[in-house]
């Protein structure tokens, strides 16, 4: 609700707020942020499902190498390995990656598959 009030031939306008809706309306944008946060931590998954863990034709081993510059979980042909000049990656042995020696990437059967120790 806005008040005018007349003083010395000035208007002044007051606002009255109803700090029951500031409350509500602070603890939706705070709930927007978190769904926010969730959503984009949820695509990041979902694009990790979608790689792909059996690739090109090889022959031996040394044809494979890891399938991304940062924390690897498969391997392709060296043919498609990726470009990891310009990438920075954390130093932490991410479980269920090839990081610190958790695995290595081996042809199987004609195809680069990554070997878990363990």
């Amino acid at each position: 609700m806005v008040k005018k009030k007349v003083i010395n031939n000035e208007i002044k306008i007051h606002f009255n707020h109803n700090k029951k809706l500031l409350k509500i309306i602070f603890f939706l944008l705070v709930l927007l942020g978190i769904f926010i946060a969730i959503g984009y931590n949820l695509n990041k998954i979902d694009k990790n499902k979608n790689q792909k863990t059996e690739w090109q034709i090889c022959v031996t081993d040394a044809d494979c190498v890891v399938a991304t510059c940062c924390h690897p979980f498969a391997c392709v042909s060296i043919t498609e390995k990726p470009d990891c000049n310009d990438i920075f990656c954390t130093q932490e042995c991410a479980p269920g990656t090839l990081d610190c020696n958790q695995g290595y990437c081996a042809c199987i059967n004609g195809k680069c598959k990554a070997v878990f120790n363990g």
